[in-house]
C-alpha cells in the first residue's frame, strides 16, 4: 500500500486560491497579511492536515536557530560554567543551545556532529576528543567554535593554563619544592599535553626536572591511584591535571596519614565549584571557563554574518591566575 502523500504549502495555496508565497506568510508570518487572508489560510491548512515542515523551512532560510554545545563529560563540574556562559550568550542573541555529551569520545563527537550538521547552525565543542585532520575537515562542513583545543583553520578560545603552570611552579619553589611531580591525565586531552610540556618546561628553565605519573582519568575516584604514584616519586609538591583528580589527591593522602601541606603540597587546575570546600581548601589554577563559553558564542555567531570572517585561523587566549589556599605550605 503506498503511503499518502505530505500536503503541502502548495495544495493549501490552491484550496484557498492564493499564492504559495502568501499561505506561507499567512502561516509563518501573520501580521503581512490580512486577518481575512490568514483566517482562510488556517481553515484550509487545518481541513487539509498541513504539518508545517520546520527543517524545510531552515534550509531555505539557511537557519536553524540552534547551536550545538558539545562537553566530553557533562557530570564534570568544570562545563557548569562554560554551559552557563554558552547558554547567556545564545538567548541574548535569540538561539536556542542543543547540550550534547559526547562520553568523552571522539568518535561519538563526529557521529553527532555529522547527522545533526543539517538541523544545526554551529556547533561549540569544549575539549574535543576528535583528531587534529577530523576536526579540520568538520569545520568545513560545518561552522566550529573550538575551547581548549587548538587546531590551525578552526576558531578556538583557549584558556592559558600553561602560563597558569608556570605560576604554580614559581609559587611551589618560593616554598623551598625543588621535586614536584605532576598527575598526568587522559591521553586524549589536548590540555593535559599542553599542562605537562609547560611543567617540563618550567623544569628545565628553572634546573629542576620534574616528573609525572600516570595517565588517569580525570574522576575524583582515580585520585587515590594516583597519589600512591605520587608519593613514590619523593616528590615534596604534587600538581594534578585537573581538580577532580586533585580531591580524590587529598583523600587518599588524609587516608594515609599523609598532612596536607606539612608532608607533601597539592595544585589543582581549574578552580571549579567546591575546590574550596575541601580538606584543606586547594590551592588551584583559577579559570576564567563562563567567559570562555561567552566568547565561543560571540566568535560563532560572527562567522554565521555573511560578511563576518573566513574560515582562517583564529585564537582568544584568555589568561589564568593561581588562587592560593590551605593545599600548599612550606617545604618539609
Amino acid at each position: 500500500m503506498r503511503a499518502r502523500r505530505a500536503v503541502t504549502i502548495t495544495d493549501v495555496a490552491a484550496a484557498t486560491g492564493v499564492a504559495p508565497s502568501t499561505v506561507s506568510r499567512a502561516l509563518h508570518n501573520p501580521g503581512r497579511v490580512s486577518a481575512a487572508t490568514r483566517e482562510r489560510v488556517e481553515e484550509a491548512a487545518r481541513r487539509l492536515n498541513y504539518v508545517p515542515n520546520s527543517q524545510a523551512r531552515a534550509l531555505s532560510s539557511g537557519r536553524t536557530g540552534t547551536i550545538a554545545v558539545l562537553v566530553s563529560d557533562v557530570t564534570n563540574p568544570f562545563y557548569f560554567g562554560l554551559i552557563r556562559g554558552t547558554q547567556r550568550q545564545l538567548k541574548a542573541a535569540g538561539r536556542a543551545q542543543l547540550l550534547i555529551d559526547t562520553e568523552d569520545s571522539g568518535d561519538h563527537e563526529a557521529e553527532m556532529l555529522l547527522s545533526m550538521r543539517r538541523s544545526l547552525d554551529g556547533a561549540i565543542l569544549a575539549a574535543s576528543r576528535l583528531p587534529e585532520r577530523r576536526l579540520a575537515a568538520l569545520a568545513e562542513e560545518i561552522p566550529l567554535v573550538t575551547v581548549n583545543r587548538n587546531v590551525r583553520g578552526v576558531p578556538s578560545v583557549v584558556i592559558d593554563t600553561p602560563a597558569g603552570i608556570d605560576l604554580a611552579v614559581e609559587h611551589l619553589l618560593s616554598l623551598g619544592h625543588r621535586r614536584i611531580a605532576y598527575a598526568y591525565g587522559p591521553e586524549n586531552s589536548w590540555s593535559n599535553r599542553a599542562r605537562w610540556q609547560a611543567l617540563r618546561a618550567a623544569g628545565v628553565r628553572y634546573g629542576h626536572p620534574f616528573v609525572r605519573v600516570g595517565p588517569f582519568p580525570r574522576g575524583r575516584a582515580f585520585g587515590s591511584a594516583a597519589a600512591d604514584a605520587l608519593l613514590n616519586t619523593g616528590a615534596t609538591a604534587f600538581i594534578a591535571f585537573n581538580d577532580l583528580l586533585a580531591i580524590g589527591i587529598l583523600t587518599r593522602l588524609r587516608e594515609r596519614g599523609v598532612r596536607v601541606p606539612g608532608d607533601v603540597s597539592v595544585v589543582g587546575c581549574d578552580d571549579i565549584f567546591g575546590a574550596d570546600f575541601c580538606n584543606p581548601p586547594l590551592t588551584t589554577l583559577t579559570a576564567p571557563i563562563e567567559q570562555a563559553g561567552r566568547t565561543a558564542v560571540s566568535m560563532l555567531l560572527a562567522r554565521l554574518v555573511p560578511a563576518g570572517p573566513g574560515p582562517g585561523r583564529r585564537t582568544v587566549l584568555l589568561p589564568t591566575h593561581l588562587t592560593i589556599r590551605d593545599s600548599t605550605g612550606l617545604a618539609p
